[in-house]
């Protein structure tokens, strides 16, 4: 396999390579001066004495060692003290004591050497201090021009892919299929390309064409980017892996630069993978108003469609992109002969969502009360990355409290963290607070729990936790695709059973509903725009297919009803609006008195579980959901 010659690009901005100098630069100097400190102790002179001294100190024995070095006299005394003298030019030291007096018997106590003098160390000590200026100015220079010829390197390099790469030696970050749980389905699907990528010759001989292009759609967290790079790991071949947003630059044709670039550097490795993470970032509709006008990056997505255009059969180059917003994205792009090849990736179901779990659960260790079907029960609608941050939650809980494994209320407790945000301890409630709380999530339990086709009841708590000054956790029986009209009135019903309890029981009304209210507004409006559930209205749908439409596509656009059907639709909210609300009140007067006893329970214990509730209902005598079914 070719060698994949990727360009080097620092990481590191220009302040913060700048402080890394300046921090190098004072640590040598730190060095040197301690060296230099070292070197100007040994060089110190000792204390200078005069000859007739020298020999008052010969004379009553005080001296041990004199060394000569040329005139010079380094005397050395019995206390291991050193002092030095001069003795006289062109007469030995031995006449010249004797000259002043000094006995031939006292002289013989004493060691007399003479060293040759060496000027290594003398002009060493004499030019070091010039010399170490002089070595850092050069050395600071030096790395200056260093640094502008990397910054002018970097500005040729400007227009080079910038793509990670992944090669099929890194046992580290390689992925295979069994590393990914669920999607069965579209793994399926991109076997054909892990196939063509492992045997080309077998589908070319037959004049069969592998699609250029795979667009992987789902929402996000559902695992498209661990998909792509299954698919490389299990075909054996590079992986590049680029998001659509670091092709668009400041500067017009920087981003068509780094196409061309990535792409060639791909065929020169193939067969590989390129991999364009939000490629929405590039691929947008052209010329559409908002976020349409902006040249570079159409002239990014035009140089990705003349690429794509540009390959061969026997290139053996993939391009695969992952994005959240398909309804975004140009036409020019999803036509055949590019990205002709879609892949849609779902939430999980629970059966996905329990091998999930098993995966990240894999290096952590679990109590042996761990069930993690039920925890998969639990969490309907959790994409896989929200599964990952569950079991991370878990971890990080159990590691608070000292403990080395993971228990089964850890889980619990995580599932309502990343549902709801964390539990808010400071946030106390007064007392009168707390009981509007409680008649209010008591009112969504009851209603949810009387009416046939709302979800069950888990747990109702009145903990804050995110924004929430309390909650009531609902959790469908079994997995659902297909909702029927039923089910949205109770939830409709229940959604303002909150709102509905704080009037019946205290004549009065809290803010504490607006959430409430609007999400049963949107309900109630895609019944009517959506789904076409309004008896009046019939079977029509209004608005754009995709709630999340590309804004510039709306402002483009007339709206497809008159002003008179707004009305209507209007009305209609209204109407779904006050007979939700009129049920919910209907079972709260019925139910009072469990009303009642509920919400004191919640004032008392502030948390009811689902088996604790159930029990509560029960031992007032009646089975609620069957109660409504029969009537």
């Amino acid at each position: 396999m070719p060698k994949i010659n990727m360009p080097k690009v620092s990481r590191e901005g220009p302040a913060k390579s700048f402080s890394k100098n300046i921090i190098t630069a004072l640590l040598i100097l730190m060095i040197l001066a301690g060296i230099y400190s070292i070197l100007t102790d040994e060089f110190k002179k000792p204390e200078q004495i005069s000859l007739s001294q020298l020999v008052s100190e010969i004379n009553i024995g005080k001296i041990s060692e004199i060394k000569v070095q040329g005139d010079e006299l380094k005397i050395k005394f019995l206390d291991g003290s050193y002092k030095s003298s001069r003795k006289e030019t062109g007469e030995a030291l031995s006449q010249t004591l004797a000259n002043y007096g000094v006995s031939p018997k006292e002289l013989n106590k004493i060691s007399l050497s003479i060293e040759n003098p060496s000027g290594f160390m003398f002009w060493l000590g004499a030019l070091l201090p010039f010399l170490i200026p002089l070595i850092i100015i050069i050395w600071f220079f030096w790395m200056a021009t260093r640094q502008m010829k990397n910054s002018s390197l970097q500005a040729f390099s400007f227009g080079k892919s910038r793509a990670r790469v992944i090669v099929p030696e890194d046992k580290k970050e390689k992925i295979t299929f069994k590393d990914v749980a669920g999607v069965y389905e579209a793994k399926e699907e991109l076997m054909e390309i892990v196939e063509f990528l492992r045997n080309p010759k077998k589908f070319l001989d037959i004049g069969a064409r592998i699609p250029k292009g795979v667009l992987l759609m789902g929402a996000p967290g559902t695992g498209k980017t661990l998909l792509a790079r299954a698919v490389a790991g299990e075909a054996g071949v590079p992986f590049f892996h680029i998001s659509g947003s670091e092709f668009v630059e400041m500067f017009v044709g920087v981003g068509a630069s780094r196409v061309r670039d990535l792409f060639k550097v791909a065929k020169k490795a193939a067969p590989a993978i390129i991999f364009v993470d939000e490629i929405d970032a590039v691929g947008r509709h052209r010329g559409v108003g908002a976020g349409g006008g902006h040249d570079e990056r159409e002239q990014t997505l035009n140089q990705i469609l003349v690429e794509l255009d540009g390959f061969e059969p026997n290139e053996k180059v993939i391009v695969m992109a992952a994005t959240n917003r398909p309804d975004v994205l140009d036409s020019a792009l999803l036509r055949p002969g590019r990205f002709d090849r879609r892949v849609i990736l779902d939430l999980p179901d629970l059966n996905d969502r329990e091998q999930i779990l098993k995966i990240h659960s894999q290096k952590k260790p679990l109590e042996n009360d761990v069930n993690l079907r039920v925890v998969a029960e639990r969490t309907p609608g959790f994409s896989g990355a929200d599964l990952q941050n569950l079991m991370n939650e878990g971890a990080i809980l159990a590691a608070r409290q000292g403990r080395k494994k993971i228990s089964q209320d850890d889980m619990i407790c995580s599932i309502e963290k990343v549902m709801l945000g964390p539990e808010r301890k400071s946030h106390l409630l007064s007392s009168e607070e707390k009981k509007i709380a409680s008649y209010h999530e008591a009112g969504h339990a009851l209603v949810s729990s009387v009416l046939p086709n709302a979800d069950p009841v888990q747990k109702v708590s009145v903990v804050s936790r995110g924004r929430a000054a309390g909650y009531t956790l609902k959790l469908p029986a079994e997995e659902r695709h297909l909702y029927s009209k039923k089910h949205f009135l109770d939830e409709l019903a229940v959604s303002l059973a909150g709102y509905a309890a704080e009037k019946l029981i205290f004549n009065d009304l809290t803010t504490g509903a607006a959430d409430d209210l609007f999400h049963a507004s949107d309900v109630a409006r895609a019944l009517i725009t959506r789904y076409g559930m309004s008896d009046k209205i019939g079977p029509v749908a209004f608005g754009v297919k995709n709630e999340m439409a590309f804004p510039g596509r709306e402002f483009g656009m007339e709206k497809n009803y008159s002003e008179e059907m707004a009305k209507e639709i209007d009305n209609e909210i209204k109407k779904f609006m006050k007979e939700a609300n009129k049920r919910a009140e209907d079972v709260l007067v019925k139910h009072r008195e469990i009303l009642g006893v509920i919400a004191k329970q919640l004032m008392e214990k502030e948390t009811i579980e689902k088996k604790e509730f159930n029990k509560l209902l029960a031992d007032h005598g009646i089975n609620l959901k069957q109660e409504m079914k029969h009537a």
